[in-house]
Parts: structure tokens; C-alpha cells; sequence
């Protein structure tokens, strides 16, 4: 078996040439092209390199943007105004809260002050919940980047059993549900769950997403399993141990130049079709 790696990167360019079309006819038909609203608060290197990073992928598909960037003090109160303002604006399709916020401000409710209609990032518990009950939403933008990874590769996650080790509310959590939603027989595992070693040797499919570098270990991985690694720790090491376990596999993720390049263009993709006043399309 020869494994194959999934190329996010690749099919991250494809997704933003067919954005960049499609925003071409919606102005070419005289429609305003799609806008996304990027909100950072502080001075995080991190968080400023990813705005930016937003900022000129709008640009290059022809999307506009409008970059936000609030001082360090800023209260919760004072960001939910801003979020408001936005959420009126009709020329604002989308709305990007940059995490993490500093310490002094609700982080949550933030998020949720975000306008359903406008939670291109699918960060707001309203969409999470929307996507538990198996309602059109719009998803969060990793786990769909992994889904349309295994959709561009003819990857059918139906009666496989799926792992996905990592529990947070944007992207473990989230990327259980929507394999659920794809018929897998799915596993949420964590750092804290007990004979993970012996869970992960049955996986078909192992979702990385766990936040600490190489946790899955190779020799936990069967013979042709499907390896997802939404892991970025330093180093450019993922979650899962890529470097020993990709010969095995069938399928692959690198890191970087898998799962992060989807990102981005998932977050230009749903305000595209907040542009076009519909949710993401259903899985199926």
C-alpha cells in the first residue's frame, strides 16, 4: 500500500480560484462583492500574523475586508459594541473574532453577540448547537477543511470507525459531530482518556487534535488507517506522529501544508455563501 498525502494545500487553491470566479460574476451581475470583518484586540504577534494572513487572502480573491484591531485595554463591553455595529452593517458578511482575546474580556460572550447569519468562523454556541441537531449552519472552519480534505480524495468516512482525540468546542467536538453526521462510528477521545493506545489501534480514521506535539504515537496506528492532523505545535510538529506513521497509512495529513491551509479558505468560502444568503450545504 502506497500511502497518499492529502494536499491542503493544493486543494486550499482550488477552493479560493473557485471563490474568485464566483465573486467575479456576483459583480460582474452588480452586486458588492462579499466582506469579511476581522476583529483583533491586543498585540498577540500570533494573532496579528493570522489577521493579516485573512486580511490578504480577501484580497486576493477579490473579497473586501474591513481589519479592526482594538487596543489591549479594551472591555467587554466595548468590543460587544463594535460587534454590534457590525452585525447591523449590511455590507458586512462575515465576522472574525481573533482568539485569544485578553484576559479582561468575555471571550464567550463575544463570540455569541456574533450575528448567526454572520458566524462565518462557527464559533458561536447558537451554530454549535445548530450543528448537534443536524440544522443548517455554518461550521467551524478546521473541521470542515478536513471534511472537504476527504471529500476532494474520495475518502467515505461510512461504517469506518473514526477517533478523534481532542474535546475543545471549535474543532474536536465539532469534527466528532460532523463525522457522526457522515455515518462513521465515531470515538472522542482526550488526554485524559484511559487504554487510548488500544482505542487508536482500531481507527480507521484518526483525527489529531489534541494540542500537544506527536501524542499519538505510530506504533498506536493500525495498517492503512486515515490520518487528519489539525495539530500546529512548534517545530512543525502535529498531533500525531506523522513522521514514523505516514508510511503505514493510506491517507495523510503533512504539517504544515495539510489541515491549515483549509482554514482560511473555509472562513472566504462561508462568507461567500453568507453573501449569497445561504448556510453551508449539507454533508450529503
Amino acid at each position: 500500500m502506497t500511502a497518499i498525502l492529502l494536499d491542503g494545500k493544493k486543494l486550499s487553491q482550488k477552493i479560493k480560484d473557485t471563490i474568485a470566479e464566483e465573486i467575479k460574476a456576483l459583480v460582474a451581475s452588480g452586486k458588492k462583492a462579499p466582506k469579511l470583518a476581522t476583529i483583533l484586540v491586543g498585540t498577540d504577534p500570533a494573532s496579528e500574523t493570522y489577521v493579516s494572513m485573512k486580511v490578504k487572502s480577501c484580497h486576493a480573491v477579490g473579497m473586501g475586508s474591513e481589519k479592526i484591531v482594538l487596543p489591549q485595554t479594551t472591555t467587554t463591553e466595548e468590543l460587544l459594541s463594535v460587534i454590534d455595529r457590525l452585525n447591523a452593517d449590511p455590507e458586512i458578511h462575515g465576522i472574525l473574532l481573533q482568539h485569544p482575546c485578553p484576559p479582561q474580556i468575555d471571550e464567550r460572550a463575544a463570540f455569541d453577540r456574533i450575528d448567526l447569519k454572520k458566524d462565518v468562523d462557527g464559533v458561536t454556541t447558537l451554530s454549535f448547537g445548530k450543528l448537534s441537531m443536524g440544522v443548517e449552519t455554518y461550521l467551524p472552519c478546521t473541521p470542515y477543511g478536513m471534511v472537504l480534505l476527504m471529500k476532494e480524495y474520495g475518502i467515505n468516512p461510512e461504517g469506518k470507525n473514526a477517533v478523534v482525540v481532542g474535546r475543545s468546542p471549535i474543532l474536536g467536538k465539532p469534527m466528532a459531530m460532523l463525522l457522526t453526521e457522515m455515518n462513521a462510528t465515531v470515538t472522542l477521545c482526550h488526554s485524559k482518556t484511559k487504554n487510548l493506545p488500544e482505542i487508536i489501534s482500531q481507527a480507521d480514521i484518526i483525527v489529531g487534535a489534541v494540542g500537544k506535539p506527536e501524542f499519538v504515537k505510530a506504533d498506536w496506528i493500525k495498517p492503512g488507517a486515515v490520518l487528519l492532523d489539525a495539530g500546529y505545535n512548534p517545530g512543525n510538529l502535529g498531533d500525531i506522529e506523522i513522521s514514523k506513521a505516514w508510511e503505514k497509512s493510506s491517507y495523510y495529513t503533512p504539517v504544515p501544508g495539510g489541515v491549515g491551509p483549509m482554514t482560511i479558505s473555509v472562513l472566504l468560502l462561508q462568507t461567500l455563501y453568507s453573501a449569497k444568503d445561504h448556510f453551508t450545504p449539507p454533508l450529503k
